[in-house]
This record gives structure tokens, C-alpha cells and sequence, in this order.
């Protein structure tokens, strides 16, 4: 099973957890594969001065299972970014197409959450607009609160911290329960799967 990360200018870091649960993933279950893909197959800034190199182009991507689309404070310009938004159409014809926190913000900008329910980034400073009532302004789309929500091809986590939970759910939808939960075993991360069974609760289906 193949996941790309698309990566673009402004994705806050914690975002890519995704990748290292996918890499810890890879220790049991060696039919997942992984890749970051950006407008091109560069070096792309993240959010406070990370940099990070896409691993392929939007053009020379291969097909994939899976397309991750991180949050930051880079989604407003990619909002508005149409080679993202073009790419992103053009993959969900084919993909599940899966956001973190507010990358809900840039699948909706593509056209892709209309007449669904997603959830995106609830908690913020002082001062802010909650992103999850900004997207509830779009008539046509259900904002929900909560942490997961799956709409069958289209799966939306809310805040930065859910990497581990979202994917740890995509394991758990698409291989199973048992891989999940070992790899949340590995992970040592006890918020998605505790000993007296699973946790996987604030989830919209």
C-alpha cells in the first residue's frame, strides 16, 4: 500500500508524525510504502525553518493508495495554490485522500468536501477564528467536531497532535486491527490503543 505526504511552503512539522508512524508501521508490515510529493521534487520550507526534500514532483508521482495533506500556516497560500488543488482533484479519481488538522482547508479549497462531513484544527490562541468555523461557514459541507472523521474516501483529522491517532487509524481501516495496534505498541503510544481495548473513540463515521 502505497502513502504520499504532499509537503508545500508553511506545513507545520509536527504534521509529519504521519511519516514516522508509517515508518515504524514499515517493522511489521512491509507492504506499506511512503513517499513526500510537491510541486516539484525540491526543498520545501515548513513552518519555523525546517526544511525538508520532496521526495517526487506532482508530475512524476507514482499512482498512490493514499494522500496525506499535512496543516500549517502555510494553508492559506496553498488555498490558493492551483497546481496543489489541480493535483489533489486529479489523485482523489484514484486515492483515499486523508488531511491533518488544517489541511481540511486545502481538500475543501479543491472541491473535494462538498456535501461531506469533515472535522479540521478545533483548539487555538487567543485572538484566533477557529479553523472548524471557517470551514463550517461552507454551506455545503458538515463540520463536525471531533478528532476523526471518515467519510469513506475522505478522511479528516482535526488538531496538529493527531498524526499519530489518524494514522494509526488509517493501519487500523485498511490492513487491521491487529497491525494497528502493534504498531502502537512499538510506538509506545498508549492514547489510541490502552490494555483494556481499544480508544479509538471521538470518531465520525
Amino acid at each position: 500500500m502505497k502513502f504520499g505526504l504532499l509537503l508545500y511552503p508553511g506545513v507545520e512539522p509536527i504534521d509529519l508524525a504521519t511519516v514516522g508512524v508509517l515508518s515504524m508501521a514499515r517493522r511489521v508490515l512491509t507492504q506499506i510504502e511512503y513517499l513526500t510529493v510537491a510541486n516539484k521534487a525540491e526543498t520545501v520550507p515548513m513552518s519555523n525553518g525546517l526544511r525538508v526534500m520532496a521526495d517526487v514532483s506532482f508530475a512524476d508521482a507514482p499512482q498512490l493508495d493514499v494522500i496525506i495533506v499535512p496543516g500549517g500556516p502555510g494553508w492559506v497560500k496553498a488555498c490558493d495554490d492551483k497546481t496543489i488543488l489541480d493535483y489533489l482533484s486529479r489523485t482523489a479519481e484514484h486515492a483515499k485522500i486523508v488531511s491533518v488538522c488544517t489541511g481540511a482547508m486545502i481538500l475543501a479549497a479543491a472541491g473535494l468536501l462538498e456535501n461531506r462531513r469533515a472535522t479540521t484544527k478545533r483548539e487555538i490562541v487567543a485572538g484566533e477564528e477557529r479553523p472548524l468555523d471557517v470551514l463550517a461557514r461552507r454551506v455545503s459541507i458538515e463540520a463536525v467536531e471531533a478528532r476523526i472523521v471518515d467519510d469513506g474516501d475522505i478522511i479528516t483529522g482535526g488538531g496538529v497532535s493527531l498524526g499519530h491517532d489518524l494514522t494509526l487509524y488509517l493501519i487500523e481501516r485498511f490492513v487491521g486491527e491487529a497491525a494497528a495496534r502493534e504498531t502502537a505498541r512499538i510506538l509506545e503510544y498508549g492514547r489510541a490503543y490502552a490494555a483494556n481495548g481499544a480508544e479509538m473513540t471521538d470518531i465520525g463515521v
